[in-house]
């Protein structure tokens, strides 16, 4: 995949994630505009408030996975990561997240691959349920696992082929962008992922990173 492919699968994934948030928004201001009630005005501005954080919380989440966040050193401080995890699945208080890494800070590369692991595992939870995200440093290695548990887990089998493949009979759609990025990051660092069974009852995500475990973060 050239630099173009690149972009342009993040800008379709990103369109469609906020497509949502925005048209939201968009639709309450019309509401707003025409509804002369004070209750259901009070109404319309709650919702159009619920929609801007969703927005915000979903660039906030984007910029660091998919873009620059983070500034411009080597490694990225996990607090922000985790606050922009907290942001994308905690809000709606369906998900229950639990953060487990001890690191202040871990390599950049590596903070992208864990959001955007924990982001297709919260994904996974189409109704809801607990996603746990932990990192240590272990005999010279950096080790990440993310857990999602809930009633109901649905991985589509083209984001388990590309996140295993970097792509899914020979394509990367829209959808996978963090799949493929994700098996891109593991790639250049000498890593691997691995991912529990499809018909198991909890989803697994393990990634082993060599030669990152020896910094003190």
């Amino acid at each position: 995949m050239n630099s173009v492919e690149l972009a342009s699968l993040l800008c379709s994934r990103l369109c469609h994630d906020l497509l949502s948030p925005v048209g939201a928004l968009n639709n309450g201001i019309e509401l707003l505009a025409d509804e002369q009630d004070p209750d259901m005005r009070e109404r319309c501005l709650e919702l159009l408030a619920e929609s801007a954080r969703a927005t915000a919380n979903k660039l906030k989440f984007f910029r660091l996975a998919f873009g620059a966040g983070g500034g411009f050193g080597d490694e990225i401080d996990t607090r922000e990561a985790r606050t922009a995890l907290e942001g994308l699945y905690g809000a709606d208080k369906r998900t229950e997240l639990g953060w487990m890494v001890a690191d202040d800070k871990l390599p950049k590369g590596a903070v992208k691959l864990l959001l955007n692991l924990a982001m297709i595992a919260g994904d996974a939870l189409v109704r809801g349920g607990r996603l746990d995200v932990g990192a240590e440093r272990r005999n010279g290695a950096l080790e990440m696992v993310i857990r999602a548990e809930g009633p109901r887990i649905l991985l589509d089998p083209k984001l388990r082929e590309t996140i295993a493949q970097g792509h899914s009979g020979g394509e990367v759609e829209p959808r996978a962008a963090g799949a493929w990025l994700a098996h891109t990051l593991a790639k250049e660092a000498g890593g691997s992922i691995q991912l529990s069974d499809p018909e198991d009852q909890t989803l697994l995500i393990g990634v082993t990173l060599p030669n990152l475990g020896s910094g003190q973060g």
